[in-house]
């Protein structure tokens, strides 16, 4: 299997297939007018919020990240919002968004997503997206209680002689070389552990037996917690890196659906999100009151201590030289 290399895009989503095959829901406005358009890739737009979108609004699916970018950039397929996660929004060229607005939405957010709203440039900028939703990497186990029980070693367990060729990373390296704390020798170790670098995918092969340890973002896997008994999610203590899935409107398009967006942050959709695995960056104590009620191990996952989420960082655009200095790094660690 060939590895993924680091890209322009910070390496946060390398490895995802290119597939333009997408469905359109929603009719024609009225007046002979097309009405505007939210394009969301499948799996990272829930579907109890994309069903609510107003009926002024058309709700398009695109197979994957790359293909909501590819038909942005079709000059006949442009959208009114997009939904791509932090990674792939600061690739896109800055002057192909425009200021989101909603201040007073975006008020109601955690200080810690204002620099991702902002697309991480400097303070005072205007935000240019709507973080609406945020969570670390976890480790996801199926049959191995003896590895859960050893939960104190953090993700020294990714290491573990047992998982040789049976682990999913993810498909970008920079999420593993966070992880190894960019130590040359724990990196080569893990590269060595691994069955695919697959991210969107490699759930699949967790669940069909062909691995038994994955690296997968917190919400893709949250919901399988009550459903399937084999399966463990850990968040070291270590913490993890941040990813965010965002709403950024492009230029030339429409005042954004306001109502439509602080659902998002209220009940009762509220709870339904969070049940699925997605958090909003509201204050720590609205999500205490939205999660009474949750299981015990459900609500410490979707709101660790906090000592623990000070430890997990969100991934800001790289440096042309640090960049460089990674992709040395991940080159010189091939297994």
């Amino acid at each position: 299997m060939v590895a993924p290399t680091l890209s322009r895009r910070q390496a946060l989503q390398l490895g995802v297939n290119a597939g333009l095959a997408l469905t359109s829901l929603g009719l024609l406005g009225g007046c002979g007018r097309e009405a505007p358009r939210l394009r969301a890739s499948r799996g990272d737009l829930p579907a109890a919020w994309a069903t609510q979108l107003p009926r002024s609004w058309q709700l398009q699916w695109c197979d994957d990240p790359a293909a909501v970018e590819q038909q942005q950039a079709n000059a006949n397929g442009r959208a009114g919002l997009l939904q791509l996660s932090d990674g792939w929004a600061n690739g896109l060229d800055r002057a192909a968004v425009q200021p989101f607005g909603q201040p007073a939405l975006l008020a109601r957010l955690t200080p810690a997503a204002a620099p991702v709203a902002r697309l991480f440039a400097p303070e005072g900028a205007p935000a240019l997206a709507f973080p609406w939703s945020y969570g670390p990497w976890v480790l996801l186990l199926r049959d191995r209680p003896d590895l859960a029980r050893r939960a104190e070693e953090g993700w020294q367990l990714l290491l573990d002689p047992s998982l040789r060729g049976r682990l999913v990373l993810p498909s970008s390296p920079r999420v593993s070389i966070a992880l190894m704390e960019a130590d040359p020798g724990r990196l080569r170790q893990l590269r060595r552990q691994a069955l695919a670098y697959d991210d969107r995918d490699g759930l699949s092969l967790l669940l069909a037996g062909e691995a038994e340890a994955a690296v997968l973002p917190r919400q893709r896997v949250l919901p399988l917690l009550r459903r399937d008994p084999r399966l463990r999610i850990l968040l070291p203590a270590s913490g993890a890196p941040l990813s965010w899935n965002l709403l950024l409107r492009p230029s030339g398009g429409p005042e954004p659906p306001g109502e439509w967006l602080a659902e998002v942050l209220e009940p009762p959709l509220l709870a339904r999100l969070l049940a699925a695995g997605w958090v909003p960056p509201l204050p720590r104590g609205q999500l205490q009151e939205a999660l009474q009620g949750f299981p015990d191990e459900q609500a410490q996952l979707l709101l660790p201590p906090e000592p623990v989420l000070a430890r997990c960082p969100s991934l800001p655009p790289l440096e042309a030289a640090e960049r460089q200095r990674l992709q040395i790094l991940w080159d010189q660690t091939a297994a």
